[in-house]
């Protein structure tokens, strides 16, 4: 399932709520809760996005919306990967930043990078090669106007020479020239903008090299749950720290919560290289290790709390763990 970070649609519902808009409206055609957006780095699905557009299109009276908040919301106003960009030294650094962490902000279909660099007789491109984009244009109308807009702030000459999308022209066609100020194609073979020729060495560094480096490393970092929630072996830990105090955390009980039958979520574990048990082990070998060594609770409590009812057998298994004795781990 594809996801958004919290921050996309929250931006939208306050913008859609600026134009008259009902926010309790908005979240329950959306199929969303407001407690859902307050962490920037929660996650809502991508249908609920989709969904919260078109209903922000249709209670604003605002068929343009989609261009509008791209024109007029910086995605570092709602995402760690705008922030990063603004931190870049370079354009075409920030290029490369948006292609490494935009899943944060948001995951779109296809494998690979979302934003290629291309080159032909008539210049230099970016092309969204993300699949099926007619399905959602209105997230072609974001990211351009983004991708035009945000730049105009600290850049003195035009970057954005042409744009060329797939979808057809819409009824606020004027819109496109108002906002692009160039050309637009309509009904193209690809998503792509045409490029200023000394685009990748244009100066951006909105912030300093030492703000990207903290913000690269938190971003690593959820980059790196993202990716793991999308694998069966995450999500199996996911619902294990869920239970594991509660002394069931069986293969069954797992497979339960997760919605399928012990057979299916062995397959897929399988195809993983991986087994439920091997799984259990790690991760209570992990967690004893983090009670233990912070000295966070006792040899009993961190026994109950990794799932183990009796506190000699969770000797023996962390002493085939370590090599030694959780006493001795934990004084150590």
């Amino acid at each position: 399932m594809l996801t958004v970070g919290a921050g996309l649609p929250r931006g939208l519902v306050k913008l859609a709520v600026e134009k008259g808009a009902d926010a309790a409206e908005l979240a329950r055609r959306a199929g969303i809760a407001f407690a859902d957006l307050d962490d920037q780095d929660n996650r809502i699905s991508m249908q609920s996005y989709i969904a919260l557009m078109r209903a922000a299109k249709e209670m604003t009276g605002d068929p343009a919306l989609a261009l509008h908040y791209g024109e007029t919301v910086d995605l570092s106003e709602i995402s760690i990967a705008g922030l990063i960009m603004n931190a870049s030294a370079t354009m075409g650094e920030a290029f490369q930043q948006m292609n490494r962490f935009g899943a944060l902000a948001i995951e779109v279909e296809g494998a690979g990078k979302r934003f290629v660099m291309r080159a032909n007789e008539r210049g230099l491109w970016m092309e969204d090669a993300r699949e099926n984009p007619n399905d959602f244009p209105e997230l072609t109308e974001i990211t351009f106007g983004r991708q035009v807009c945000a730049p105009r702030r600290f850049l003195s000459a035009p970057h954005v020479l042409e744009v060329h999308v797939t979808h057809t022209a819409p009824s606020y066609r004027a819109e496109y020239d108002r906002i692009f100020r160039c050309p637009v194609v309509f009904d193209a073979s690809w998503n792509a903008l045409r490029l200023h020729p000394e685009i990748t060495g244009m100066k951006v560094a909105l912030q300093s090299h030492y703000v990207f480096g903290v913000l690269s490393e938190k971003a690593e970092q959820l980059l790196k749950e993202l990716e793991s929630a999308k694998t069966m072996r995450g999500r199996v830990e996911s619902q294990l720290m869920l239970i594991l105090h509660k002394g069931d955390a069986s293969m069954d009980a797992v497979a339960a919560s997760l919605g399928v039958s012990r057979q299916t979520l062995f397959r897929r574990l399988k195809a993983e290289d991986v087994t439920f048990e091997k799984i259990l082990d790690d991760l209570r070998h992990r967690l004893a290790l983090n009670y233990l060594a912070g000295r966070k609770a006792s040899v009993n409590e961190t026994a109950y709390l990794v799932g183990f009812s009796d506190p000699a057998a969770f000797s023996r298994a962390f002493k085939r763990w370590t090599g030694k004795s959780p006493s001795e781990m934990r004084r150590g």
